[in-house]
């Protein structure tokens, strides 16, 4: 059917997004279809009434009637979901777009005729039958029973995880369970990684965790999907589809999954279960995307990832964001809480109740689990703390030593694993990398948000230099006062001299220069001359610029978002030649 309605209707409500939840959600524990619309003036619970209202018609008659409903209202709109079976939810997405215009058709006369339904209803069940998969029901319950993961997309089905796992092509399964060898299914332990910043240094920092106690772990994040030492895929594999790569590899013996916030909105959860998930922090960023407007609706979503938590697991939060702290008491599941403050009294307060802990404390990583004290390590050990200075470093190393001990990994694999982990581009690529070109410190970070500029430009501003510059971007998808906060970020750092750079592969609507003159602007606003401020035409052009403006004593701080691979490329070759500051650069 059609979802078009008048021109002065569409300006007021439209369907934004449609899409399937495989797995726990927002606003679902399970599978379902999800709605994203704009309602313009109208209020978003009396358009809920309308669909749900119009949702219950159609499910009585399609056979769905116990299929659970949810919404959540936002500025202007709502997403709208409900339950549905595994094997027909892209039906489920066509019977929730029938619901909403038939709702909007209540609020815009006229729009949809009553004699459509029953025509309706049998198309729509028409594709429930032609996408029903009785064979894949049978065997997700029979894992189901065996408490043994499941997991399905729309090429392949799997039961067990890692070393434990099997794997059969959807429209090739097994004719009944009882075929599946059962005793040789298993599942492996996995931690699931979200938060705003950190993500991807915990998950590495896990990695070689993992490594030190001899255990071969696949891990995801938002550059790549490794088994052990080998890289299996490069690219953003921090969704579902990244998940499901290692976790039917069966030469894994953990999974460490980096769980970002659009994975979790788009499709939900990518396991049922996980032994630890961790959540770094919360801060503003991607908002305004799949009705997230606010940092609490974002700790809302990021938060998901404790619906797979177990009774015997652990969430590992982190006590120094006050989001996270105001909704972990009311989680329902056990916290490890994570502090870089040895004095805080809700830690302490925890601790002495007995609840599990990993803080800073005199210079020294500890851990409180199972009401045994532990000092893991001293910080100046961790290479990527700059000796306690990237204080944000060791937060996530904090986070690392809590996920670690709930998986059973032993305290010296944490100490060795922590130890070893150096921030160069091959362990850890395009998170504090330095280099030492002679008396000069080149930085190359993702730094792509205020929180992670904030904390990076903390860090900078406390090393010891003669004069201290960065290279300075956006992406044009963010809202204007987000691109002005990354400006007051920087400035933390007390730089000498801002190299802004535009980035056409990122300039998403905005146009040719428009992102750094909104910058320069606020710089300027925040005190820095005009002439400490240069701009360039895209990220290359100005990272050479602020290695052609470093002298011997200075630090330059490389927000490289673009062209890593590029910037990477030239700083090792300056390094291969024995590059001074101060020489010319390299064509």
């Amino acid at each position: 059917m059609s979802l078009d309605a008048t021109p002065a209707a569409r300006a007021e409500i439209s369907l934004l997004d449609s899409r399937r939840l495989t797995g726990a959600n927002l606003l679902l524990d399970g599978p379902g279809a999800v709605l994203d619309v704009g309602l313009g003036t109208h209020a978003p619970a009396v358009f809920a009434s309308h669909w749900e209202r119009s949702l219950a018609r159609m499910l009585a008659t399609l056979g769905w009637s116990q299929a659970v409903r949810a919404w959540r209202g936002w500025p202007q709109g709502a997403s709208l979901a409900f339950g549905a079976p595994l094997d027909a939810l892209y039906a489920a997405t066509e019977v929730n777009e029938w619901a909403f215009a038939a709702a909007r058709a209540a609020l815009e006369p006229g729009l949809e005729p009553e004699s459509a339904f029953d025509a309706e209803a049998s198309r729509l069940r028409a594709a429930i039958e032609a996408e029903a998969n009785p064979a894949l029901l049978a065997l997700r319950d029979e894992a189901r029973s065996r408490a043994v993961t499941f997991l399905s997309d729309d090429k392949r089905v799997s039961v067990g995880l890692g070393e434990g796992s099997r794997t059969w092509p959807v429209r090739r399964l097994p004719r009944s369970p009882a075929r599946v060898q059962w005793g040789t299914v298993s599942d492996v332990p996995v931690v699931l990684v979200t938060g705003t910043n950190g993500k991807t240094t915990t998950v590495r920092l896990l990695a070689a965790i993992a490594r030190a106690a001899g255990r071969v772990a696949g891990v995801t994040s938002t550059d790549r999907v490794e088994v052990g030492s080998e890289v299996v895929a490069v690219g953003d594999y921090s969704g579902p589809n990244g998940a499901r790569t290692v976790l039917r590899d069966r030469r894994a013996q953990l999974g460490i999954l980096e769980v970002a916030r659009g994975g979790i909105l788009r499709r939900g959860l990518p396991v049922s279960r996980a032994r630890a998930v961790v959540v770094t922090n919360v801060a503003e960023d991607h908002l305004g995307e799949y009705g997230i407007f606010d940092a609490d609706a974002l700790a809302d979503a990021k938060l998901v990832v404790a619906k797979a938590v177990p009774e015997d697991g652990r969430v590992v939060l982190n006590a120094d964001d006050a989001r996270l702290r105001a909704r972990g008491a009311s989680l329902g599941t056990r916290v490890l809480w994570c502090s870089l403050d040895a004095s805080d009294p809700f830690v302490r307060t925890h601790r002495a109740a007995g609840g599990d802990a990993a803080w800073l404390e005199g210079g020294e990583l500890w851990l409180a689990r199972a009401g045994e004290v532990t000092r893991v390590l001293a910080v100046a050990d961790v290479p990527i703390t700059f000796s306690g200075a990237a204080r944000y470093n060791v937060s996530n190393a904090l986070c690392a030593i809590g996920a670690a001990t709930v998986l059973g990994l032993p305290v010296a694999a944490v100490r060795d694993g922590l130890s070893a982990f150096a921030p160069t581009p091959e362990a850890n690529p395009g998170r504090a990398n330095v280099w030492r070109l002679h008396g000069c410190t080149a930085i190359v970070d993702f730094a792509h948000n205020p929180h992670g500029l904030l904390a990076l430009a903390e860090t900078v501003a406390v090393l010891p230099a003669e004069r201290r510059a960065i290279v300075l971007g956006q992406a044009g998808d963010r809202d204007d006062d987000s691109i002005r906060a990354l400006a007051r970020a920087a400035m933390e750092m007390r730089p000498d001299h801002v190299f802004l750079k535009d980035m056409p592969r990122f300039w998403r609507g905005r146009a040719a220069g428009e992102v750094p003159e909104l910058l320069e602007r606020e710089l300027h606003a925040a005190g820095l001359a005009a002439e400490r401020v240069s701009r360039h035409a895209d990220e290359l052009p100005a990272v050479r610029a602020a290695l052609g403006w470093a002298r011997d004593g200075d630090v330059v701080l490389l927000a490289t978002h673009a062209q890593r691979a590029e910037v990477i490329a030239l700083l090792d070759s300056l390094t291969a030649r024995n590059w001074r500051p101060g020489e010319p650069l390299p064509e």
